[in-house]
């Protein structure tokens, strides 16, 4: 009986060691456990914390991109609350393209200055011998006696000139000549028609230069150099130099078309006065009953000469013997006339066939009306 008691004793000494055996590895795995907890818990704030710093950042970064933004936006954007998708479009077009600050406006304009001042030398420098001629060609007519010009027709009979306007080829020179009779012909100036004109008047002793001027149908101004009333005074004086050089043996000038050119009195007047002052005399076409021309000679102390018939409006002999009949009649009326037609065939065979009509006038160059200086 002695010997049972001690085998429980053994048996409940070694349950004991088990059980705290056990419960040392719990602890560990409780520590273990915490411990991982822990470390969980504190990676989570520190990505908290990284993130509301982040958050913060952004947030920052964005109030002072918006800030600068406003301050390039367009006032209708900042202040419209009605703002529409299309002008929202057009202000964002606008921001794409940023504007110059000062200093670089100041370089692109002195670049822009110089690129223009470089590309214009030529035509300035051009611009400023025309002014010096022009102010050259004022001072001269203020110092210069004004050489009168004055008529000298008063003969046995009465004088009678025919002009053939238009003239332009070689062929309407012979023609004329061919008539053998004293014809003035009138001589375009070079244009795109005809680029040697000029030369036909070394072809005749006699001859005067048509010169086209601004009417009131678009399709005559198209004429190469027309002078028109919207011309500056050098552009004026320009033409006028050239028809010098062109023709420097001419003296007369009669206006081809030109009833809104003879009508303005002013521009007429600049013309009138640079003609002059070229050794010109002017013949008016008289092309409208407007023209201003008539004042002007009387006011510089001019004759003034003008045409007094048309004779070939229509194409046909009859009436271009009639309109010659006129003419004569005007010539015994007033002591001469000025006729005009143009170098159509029919108006050559028209005045070949003429004599009889012809022969109380005495048929006259332009130049033989005007007093010999």
């Amino acid at each position: 009986m002695a010997t049972q008691p001690k085998k429980n004793t053994t048996k409940t000494s070694s349950k004991k060691k088990s059980t705290s055996s056990q419960k040392t590895v719990t602890k560990k795995k409780v520590s273990k456990k915490q411990k991982s907890k822990k470390n969980s818990s504190l990676k989570k704030n520190i990505f908290i914390i990284f993130g509301i710093l982040l958050t913060f950042l952004l947030i920052m970064l964005g109030y002072f991109l918006g800030k600068n933004e406003r301050k390039t936006l367009p006032k209708s954007v900042i202040h419209n609350a009605h703002y529409s998708t299309k002008a929202l479009l057009d202000d964002l077009a606008q921001l794409k393209v940023k504007k110059p600050q000062k200093e670089e406006k100041k370089k692109l304009k002195k670049v822009v200055f110089k690129a223009k001042e470089k590309s214009e030398k030529p035509f300035l420098e051009e611009r400023g011998k025309t002014q010096n001629v022009m102010t050259k060609h004022k001072e001269k007519l203020k110092q210069k006696k004004r050489k009168h010009i004055a008529l000298a027709y008063r003969g046995k009979k009465p004088r009678l000139v025919i002009i053939i306007d238009d003239v332009h080829t070689k062929g309407q020179i012979e023609a004329i000549k061919n008539l053998g009779l004293k014809i003035t012909p009138s001589i375009f100036p070079p244009y795109t028609l005809a680029e040697h004109s000029d030369l036909l008047a070394k072809q005749v002793s006699h001859y005067m230069i048509h010169l086209p001027m601004e009417s009131g149908n678009k399709q005559f101004n198209r004429q190469t150099k027309t002078l028109m009333t919207t011309f500056s005074d050098e552009q004026m004086l320009d033409r006028v130099i050239e028809i010098r050089k062109l023709f420097p043996n001419a003296k007369y000038v009669n206006n081809h078309t030109g009833s809104v050119f003879t009508s303005n009195y002013k521009e007429m007047k600049k013309l009138y006065i640079a003609l002059k002052l070229e050794g010109f005399v002017f013949v008016d076409s008289f092309t409208v009953a407007t023209s201003k021309v008539n004042h002007i000679a009387h006011e510089l102390g001019d004759v003034y000469v003008r045409r007094d018939i048309f004779i070939d409006n229509k194409h046909t002999i009859p009436y271009i013997h009639h309109q010659l009949q006129l003419a004569v009649a005007k010539a015994k009326k007033k002591g001469y006339a000025i006729a005009i037609g143009h170098p159509h065939k029919i108006t050559m065979q028209a005045l070949a066939s003429a004599k009889q009509i012809l022969k109380d006038v005495e048929l006259v160059y332009i130049d033989d009306i005007y007093r010999r200086k």
